[in-house]
């Protein structure tokens, strides 16, 4: 059983006291309403992760000018005291849990977008320099006189914080939002006294923090957030941050937290959301460079678990440790880490897919894992009236889930799973070095199947017979999908493989590798073959490659991809496989020879739909989820199970 001492001692930012050192940072949810209140949904979800033992909660970017400044499309507001009641129940709801709440105060300046975000309102900046990787809207270089203004703006809005019974208030000056737009060179082109040089350039950011301090007293705690290093040429670097966290420190500051990147930085946001390929505890170094010049307290994020967070803390990189996409695929992550159940902990993926991957589409933050998001009181776990015999055909990532669910609610499970071990697509998904998140969730399934006595059966092929003679109240029919073999000349050359096959080691690949299909399987799997010294060819009939992921993490593949040398055809067409390779065809009909070793299918699934009829007429109640309704994401099989194990 593993000790985490340090992560739970309690910790002091200011006069505040917190009960232990894992912070939750703010992350955008979209759960308030289409005004930016309030609402239950908040207060469900932020009550779940305090019930869950986390020490602080920074509420997600709490906008301060609406809707010039707000992030996305409904944020939290708190720019006119009417937004106090609402925060006010939502503070009153986290503190008997013994946890304290921040609000996190925002403005996006000149990385957002007219037309999705502001409702057509001009951008604004401390220079008229757009930002490109938002779609490019040219932002008007503010006056003094409106810059005078959204300093009151932020000091206002620390002020209906405390008013509203929150514990501390969280100043966003990271990720290339507005007051980092004036501490950076990057971004800051003025001449005047908000520009120039360093203490010009800092002059915006001082001035809140001393305006807030002025409204709120000595007494209520002041984070900071900053990018210690913007990770773009001409940006801020950790040199510049450790100058700006002396100055923060010295005009008032209880704390910093310390993140990385704007949106500018290379990959597109990766520093800001790591994805799974980036290094665990990729922003520690830069954490202990800001902890050498401050006395303060300084939070640290990017991709960081109670294990890596505790080494932080006794290596003294750190002071608190922020956990935030964790905390999304399981609230209970701190209460199971201090009771030493880590393994009973629901990871983190680190895909970005449906966090800051719905955010980009306006959507509502939802998560891969844990279907319980946003819809914590609707998806309570409750006892059955009446307790079933459940079999679960298929050991997926759907039917694991449904089996899970099922015996939480008191039903007496069994699972059958054709292959010899369970975890279905995730098996294959899970074998690249940066896709470890997945073992772990197979290894999370299995151990919780096996704590509820669920009935696992490998190696079982599932027919009628056998559910005759099992004779189960409920049938879940999880039964999963297989490649899809395309109508191309030569594809039963036996130098066509498959990537399922590719990546359980059943084929070998050899020296010069020809992928067909770039969607995210194929883009994965060219890095994978690239990054283990093979020459790999990425063909792709459409206009881009990987189209079906989340835009952070697939700039990070991309960015891999290109790194390794990978050749990437866009808007080609395998028409024939041959000995030598493969022949194409482009968009103006022009065709190629592509020479290789292997050709790799990653053209998509077909749905194993057997068995649905004829079970249908033998037991009461049949149930269908994951690929076997429709091949698709990790999210559908997962969400799908949650549902099912529920209405069961």
């Amino acid at each position: 059983m593993a000790k985490l001492k340090r992560l739970f001692e309690p910790v002091m930012i200011g006069k505040m006291e917190l009960k232990n050192r894992i912070v939750m940072p703010a992350m955008c949810t979209m759960f308030g309403t289409a005004f930016g209140e309030v609402n239950n949904r908040d207060i469900d979800f932020y009550v779940e992760r305090a019930k869950g033992g986390v020490g602080l909660i920074i509420i997600e970017n709490t906008c301060v000018e609406w809707p010039r400044g707000k992030a996305g499309a409904s944020p939290i507001r708190i720019d006119d005291f009417k937004f106090i009641s609402g925060l006010h129940d939502l503070a009153e709801a986290v503190h008997p849990y013994g946890t304290k709440i921040a609000t996190q105060l925002h403005h996006t300046g000149r990385q957002n977008s007219v037309m999705f975000c502001t409702e057509g309102v001009e951008l604004v900046a401390p220079s008229a320099i757009p930002c490109m990787p938002i779609g490019g809207d040219m932002p008007k270089a503010l006056t003094v006189d409106e810059i005078k203004d959204l300093v009151n703006r932020f000091v206002l809005g620390a002020a209906r914080t405390q008013m509203a019974g929150f514990d501390a208030v969280e100043i966003h000056g990271a990720h290339g939002y507005l007051i980092t737009q004036f501490m950076s060179p990057y971004t800051n082109k003025r001449t005047d006294e908000y520009g120039g040089d360093f203490d010009r350039r800092m002059r915006f950011a001082l001035e809140i923090v001393k305006g807030i301090r002025a409204a709120v007293g000595p007494d209520f705690p002041i984070i900071f957030r900053m990018s210690a290093d913007e990770c773009v040429e001409g940006g801020l670097t950790l040199k510049d941050s450790k100058m700006i966290a002396k100055k923060l420190e010295d005009a008032g500051v209880d704390a910093i937290s310390v993140s990385a990147g704007i949106y500018e930085s290379k990959p597109w946001h990766a520093r800001i959301f790591p994805p799974s390929g980036m290094p665990m505890g990729c922003n520690l170094d830069l954490a202990q460079g800001i902890k050498e010049v401050v006395a303060v307290p300084v939070i640290v994020a990017g991709r960081l678990s109670p294990l890596l967070g505790e080494k932080a803390l006794e290596d003294g990189k750190a002071d608190l440790i922020a956990i935030g996409r964790p905390l999304l695929a399981d609230p209970n992550l701190p209460r199971k880490a201090q009771e030493g159940r880590l393994d009973d902990i629901r990871p983190c993926l680190y895909c970005n897919e449906k966090c800051i991957g719905n955010l980009h589409k306006l959507l509502s933050v939802s998560c891969q894992v844990n279907a319980s998001v946003g819809r914590e009181r609707e998806y309570e776990i409750r006892l059955a009236q009446k307790a079933k015999r459940v079999l679960i055909v298929g050991g997926g990532p759907g039917g694991m889930e449904a089996a899970r669910v099922a015996a939480l609610r008191g039903h007496k499970v069994s699972l059958y799973e054709k292959d010899e071990e369970l975890g279905g697509q995730l098996v294959p998904a899970s074998v690249p070095s940066f896709k470890d998140p997945i073992k772990d969730l197979i290894k999370y399934f299995k151990l919780q199947l096996e704590k509820l006595a669920v009935r696992v059966e490998t190696g079982r092929q599932v027919n009628l017979g056998l559910i005759k003679e099992l004779k189960p109240d409920v049938v879940v029919l999880a039964t999963g999908a297989t490649p899809i073999i395309p109508e191309i000349p030569g594809a039963s050359n036996e130098r066509v493989v498959t990537a399922v096959d590719v990546l359980l080691g059943k084929k070998k690949v050899g020296r010069e590798a020809i992928i067909v299909g770039g969607g995210e399987v194929g883009s994965e799997l060219a890095w994978h073959l690239a990054g283990n010294g093979k020459k790999v060819t990425l063909i792709e009939m459409t206009f881009a490659v990987a189209r079906d992921m989340c835009a952070v993490s697939r700039g990070f593949l991309l960015d891999k991809l290109d790194e390794l040398g990978v050749n990437i055809m866009l808007n080609t067409t395998v028409k024939k496989i041959t000995d030598e390779g493969v022949i194409v065809s482009n968009a103006g009909g022009e065709k190629q020879v592509i020479k290789g070793d292997t050709v790799v299918l990653c053209v998509g699934f077909k749905a194993n739909k057997g068995l649905q009829s004829e079970v249908e007429d033998i037991v009461p109640e049949v149930y269908t989820i994951g690929d076997c309704v429709k091949p698709g994401k990790i999210f559908d099989a997962i969400h799908g199970g949650a549902f099912i194990g529920r209405q069961i």
